[in-house]
């Protein structure tokens, strides 16, 4: 069980070190194809379209071929996006190659996370919030790395694949460990095998928790760097140094967040990490200085660090429904924040400015808060007991 472990947090980790690497060079991206906000977030946009449009399916998949498959095709066709990019002639093939990231991400994230519902399973105890935190490990080495790279002017091109194609490796290099699925693969099962599966309604309620929560992780992700470039006026090598200190803060508190909920309980814990991450906006959007724009990503990256693992947990274990399909339904919905955001965000950012379009964000954890409230109290999975 510890090498799939290993195996599961290598796909965690190579899927977070690729999203920070390509998000560090949004801001070159744009100067290269001659974007505006919203032409930023137009492009951003057809990436989460694809990644709500294969969530889905993705559970369907899991259970005609198991979650192992599917993760690493998933995972090695998402490298293979990353290094495309910058070939793309016009803005249009640039959009489309986007999408297409956009589909193999999506179904890796739900493949990856159904594997990380199987080892939380035998293990009998919380782990999901540590792959979480790979993932946080992977993005904070990516933003570092993205830095190095910017400081060292290396283009974009290079820089792009060099990072794929390491991430390919280490990956292929861990992947007969991951954890063959149990499936039932009689003839009348895939027979009548669904590819495609509506939300149910009792993951509704958590699903829109996700959807708060991860536009939130999105728009500090993806607009960091030009934030602290424009609003702040950072240099171009110090603008990265506030998506790295997100990043830090999102291990940080993943790395504990297992630890945190089986002493604090969901809700209360939740509730905690709201108020944190509220505090980290503010931060922001007041904008003296780089020093307190930091803080604030910071802070707004620990607050934010448990909720989804919290939400993926649930989902993944929800009685009488399979992993693969339980985590399909809550992203889908988590994700259609990623269609909302980047389009709210460029817009809002053309008309008022960044520091109102972040204002927005600071408003949707309001809501976030006090659905959490009501809801939360639900969350906890039932294999894994409260202590404290």
């Amino acid at each position: 069980m510890r090498a799939a472990r290993w195996a599961v947090s290598s796909v965690f980790f190579t899927n977070g070190v690729l999203y920070a690497t390509y998000v560090s060079r949004i801001p070159d991206i744009q100067i290269s194809y001659d974007l505006d906000y919203r032409g930023v977030g137009f492009v951003l946009l057809t990436g989460a379209l694809g990644s709500l449009f294969a969530m889905p399916f993705t559970g369907g998949l899991i259970g005609r071929w198991g979650s192992k498959p599917v993760t690493l095709v998933a995972s090695f066709s998402f490298c293979l996006s990353v290094a495309l990019f910058m070939l793309s002639p016009t803005v249009i093939i640039l959009s489309i190659v986007f999408f297409l990231k956009g589909i193999v991400a999506g179904i890796t994230d739900v493949a990856m996370n159904a594997q990380a519902v199987l080892v939380e399973r035998n293990a009998r105890r919380p782990i999901m919030s540590t792959f979480h935190g790979i993932f946080s490990l992977g993005m904070f080495v990516g933003a570092g790395a993205g830095t190095i790279f910017i400081s060292q002017h290396v283009s974009v091109l290079h820089h792009l694949f060099i990072m794929a194609v390491a991430g390919f490796l280490f990956v292929i290099s861990m992947s007969r460990h991951l954890i063959k699925d149990d499936l039932d693969v009689s003839p009348e099962k895939i027979k009548n095998a669904k590819y495609f599966n509506f939300p149910s309604l009792a993951l509704v309620g958590i699903g829109i928790i996700s959807f708060c929560a991860m536009l939130a992780e999105g728009a500090m992700a993806d607009w960091s760097t030009n934030f602290m470039r424009e609003v702040i006026e950072a240099s171009p090598s110090l603008a990265p140094v506030g998506l790295s200190a997100f990043s830090l803060a999102m291990l940080a508190g993943r790395l504990i967040g297992d630890q945190a909920r089986m002493y604090f309980g969901d809700q209360r814990l939740i509730n905690a990490c709201s108020i944190i991450s509220l505090a980290g906006l503010l931060f922001i959007i007041v904008g003296f200085s780089a020093g307190l724009a930091i803080l604030g990503f910071f802070l707004a990256g620990l607050g934010l660090s448990v909720i989804v693992p919290i939400v993926y947990s649930k989902a993944g274990n929800t009685p009488g429904i399979d992993p693969g399909t339980g985590i399909s339904m809550v992203t889908t919905i988590g994700y259609s924040g990623f269609i909302v955001g980047p389009p709210v965000i460029g817009y809002l950012a053309d008309w008022k400015g960044l520091q109102i379009a972040y204002l927005f964000v600071l408003l949707l954890l309001l809501v976030m808060f006090f659905l959490n409230l009501r809801v939360q109290k639900k969350l906890r999975p039932e294999h894994i007991k409260k202590h404290g």
